[in-house]
């Protein structure tokens, strides 16, 4: 939906989204971009498109819709053709025997309108939609991956398994092309972070990383490994003939509207040329920190040491625990005008804008090295440094900490408190970790449980004694403590679908949650859907820094730190799962030692 600048502002101003200061200095911008005003104020984040959209709604007074896409059945929606349905942003929703409900994304346009008149009759209810919206219904217009890849392949059946690929192999419109961009809308369809082509003796796998755990998505004739992979590449802006050393490159796709980044790896393998797409959402907004998933004493201390004018804030944990995603979302909470922030990545993964983000080149020279030691003549506030890999950019770090920055960077350590040790392993000196490191976050990610079919239950006297053992609750304050966090957990609106219940009593456990065996529709029938983080942050207090400075062990740190109030990832994962956001499986699973 277009609305004029007048319009736009008028909406603004009556439902009070801006100040007279902000409504001139967004015309101020726009006169600078010649953009429109509707973009500019939702990219400043002043509106959303669906606030603007029910807005406009009662400004026209049309209704407004959001539409649930899998509870709209197929043969209603098929009342209005696909190719009209995708050419007006328009869809029949409903149709209850009187009258049908039409949803579109810009009911202004009359050409439009009676267009579409003509083809469902003029017994219409007309509703307003986002766009966004209506893209996400239009998707229930396609059929399984299965049967719409089986359509497009069934074509190379025939060809001869062959290592040379042709021209039209590979064009625009060639089934391969069809192939590849059906993996990737259906991948990105089913929340998964990376796709994995794989090619085997027989077939080629394909597999889909969702929530963290990889699935079998379909199996693909053997005879098209090869047209798949140079179809890929050449998306990627990769050399097709070379197939002896892996490749890295990187393109972009707009499914149901929004843009998607895929990050491609190729791999020589014994049976060809294996492929991994990792697939970023260009669209997303930083999550907060309370989004990710902090609360208590993490979200305390983590906002503490980022609000620091100098210092080093790390954080640990294995590849694919979203250290990134939490390092995004703290420098989104400092990106403001007056402080210039600079980072050096490998690779770049979410955009952020206000900062200067500079991608790692080894090849040009560009190391993190090269790129901190750059960054420290950019009169910088806060650096941001991808991954510290390397005692000199372990010290290059400090040093920039020592000199009045704020450094923000990863490490892959197991725990909070392993990431101390192993800074002095780097050869950093003891006083120098204690004074520069303001706190260090350890972290994991675990599926949540689905809230549509997650099931609660009573432990058993077994299921408790194993609880005990494996959360080490030791006595009868220990019990207390996690009571007491359980109710803390509930006042800070963790797990707020099942209200205030608590799942505890000072001394034990009365209720936990699990996974329906079965799932539902909403997950995909795995009982899970979408993943969370689980944290610890060790706040580098006084006594904690004279720990550092005798060359304490990692567990002495640990012991001290939780006496201070620190809370591990296994508790803080047992919280959650008594909030009935996880299962105690799934914080075993990602926890145990």
């Amino acid at each position: 939906m277009r609305l004029s600048d007048a319009t736009v502002e008028q909406l603004l101003e009556k439902n009070n989204k801006v100040t007279s200061e902000q409504l001139e200095n967004l015309k101020s911008i726009q006169k600078q971009n010649n953009r429109p005003l509707q973009d500019l104020a939702v990219k400043e984040n002043i509106v959303t498109e669906k606030q603007l959209t029910e807005f406009y709604s009662k400004f026209a007074n049309i209704p407004f819709v959001e539409i649930n896409p899998k509870e709209i059945d197929k043969d209603t929606m098929m009342i209005l053709p696909e190719k009209i349905s995708r050419q007006y942003s328009a869809v029949v929703f409903k149709d209850d025997g009187k009258s049908k409900h039409l949803a579109m994304e810009d009911p202004d346009d009359m050409q439009a309108v009676d267009f579409i008149q003509k083809q469902i009759g003029a017994d219409f209810v007309m509703y307003i939609a986002t766009k966004e919206n209506i893209l996400q219904v239009l998707e229930n217009f396609r059929d399984g991956v299965a049967d719409e890849i089986a359509d497009v392949v069934a074509i190379q059946e025939e060809v001869d398994t062959k290592e040379e690929v042709s021209e039209e192999d590979i064009a625009e419109n060639s089934p391969i092309a069809k192939t590849v961009n059906l993996i990737l809308e259906y991948a990105i369809r089913s929340n998964a972070s990376d796709i994995h082509i794989e090619p085997r003796e027989e077939f080629v796998q394909v597999r889909y990383r969702i929530d963290g755990v990889l699935n079998e998505a379909n199996k693909l004739p053997r005879n098209i490994i090869a047209a798949l992979v140079s179809r890929i590449k050449i998306l990627s802006n990769l050399k097709i003939d070379e197939r002896r050393v892996p490749q890295d490159g990187r393109f972009k796709v707009t499914v149901a509207g929004k843009k998607y980044a895929l990050r491609v790896s190729t791999l020589p393998i014994a049976e060809g040329e294996k492929v991994v797409m990792r697939i970023l959402d260009e669209s997303n907004r930083a999550l907060t920190l309370e989004e990710l998933g902090y609360w208590g004493w993490s979200l305390e201390k983590f906002n503490s040491a980022i609000a620091q004018p100098y210092g080093m804030v790390l954080v640990t944990g294995p590849t694919g625990s979203g250290k990134s995603t939490s390092l995004y979302s703290a420098l989104t909470i400092r990106n403001k005008p007056d402080v210039n922030i600079s980072t050096v990545e490998d690779p770049i993964e979410y955009k952020l804008q206000g900062a200067n983000q500079t991608q790692v080149n080894p090849t040009a020279g560009m190391t993190f090295i090269a790129g901190l030691r750059a960054l420290l003549r950019q009169d910088p506030n806060i650096i941001m440094v991808g991954e510290i890999r390397d005692a000199e950019t372990a010290n290059l770090g400090v040093q920039a900490a020592l000199t009045g920055h704020l450094v923000f960077s990863t490490l892959h350590t197991n725990n909070a408190a392993t990431c101390l040790p192993r800074l002095l392993d780097m050869g950093i000196e003891p006083f120098l970790i204690a004074s520069t490191v303001r706190a260090v976050v350890g972290q994991r990610l675990v599926r949540r449980l689905c809230k549509t079919c997650k099931e609660d239950y009573a432990p058993s006297k077994v299921d408790l004694d194993a609880i005990t053992h494996m959360f080490n609750i030791k006595s009868a304050s220990d019990m207390q403590r996690i009571h007491e966090l359980d109710k803390k957990a509930a006042e800070q609106g963790i797990g707020s679908e099942i209200s205030e219940k608590l799942s505890s009593t000072p001394s034990t456990i009365t209720r936990l949650y699990r996974a329906h065996p079965e799932g539902c529709d909403e997950c995909n029938h795995s009982g899970y859907k979408g993943r969370m983080g689980i944290y610890e942050v060790l706040d580098n207090s006084v006594p904690i820094q004279k720990l550092i400075v005798e060359n304490a062990t990692s567990n002495s740190i640990q012991d001290l730190a939780v006496k201070e109030g620190m809370m591990t990832m296994q508790i803080d994962g047992f919280i959650k799962a008594l909030r009935g956001q996880t299962s105690i499986e799934e914080i075993l699973r990602v926890t145990r030692e």
